[in-house]
């Protein structure tokens, strides 16, 4: 509890195993909301890959933007790393069952969009229409 957030629930009187949970879903929201977190793992969902191969497929990511990815998904468990003894070293990154849970949540959002996709790009345009002074 050594966040602000933490602290000013704590203060608030919410339980302390509440404002764990709270820090924890605020944690998970913000790894999942990650374009790169969700690409990650989507990628994956197919199977296992070296660095390389998974590099190739996250188009747009940077070496050090998918380390970083892979080191957090691998943290929170979401992913597994095995290093096999050989020369040259060969690295893959696969889904963890847990992972793999993510996965399918991730598709069903994913399923959502695409059956809303035509009334959120509707409401883009009169929103933005509305918004945009006209010009004198």
């Amino acid at each position: 509890m050594t966040s602000l957030l933490g602290a000013e629930l704590a203060q608030r009187g919410v339980a302390p195993d509440c404002v764990q949970t709270i820090e924890l879903v605020r944690d998970v929201l913000a790894r999942v909301g990650d374009k790169w977190t969700l690409l990650t793992i989507t990628v994956l969902a197919s199977g296992p890959l070296r660095f390389t191969a998974l590099h190739q497929q996250v188009v747009g990511i940077s070496q050090r933007m998918l380390s970083q990815t892979l080191r957090g998904l691998t943290r929170d468990g979401l992913v597994t790393r095995t290093a096999y003894p050989e020369v040259p070293p060969r690295v893959e990154y696969a889904l963890t069952p847990l992972g793999r849970s993510l996965s399918e949540a991730v598709d069903g959002l994913v399923h959502w969009v695409r059956g809303h996709q035509s009334d959120i790009v509707r409401n883009r345009d009169e929103f933005d229409q509305a918004a945009t002074p006209p010009h004198a």
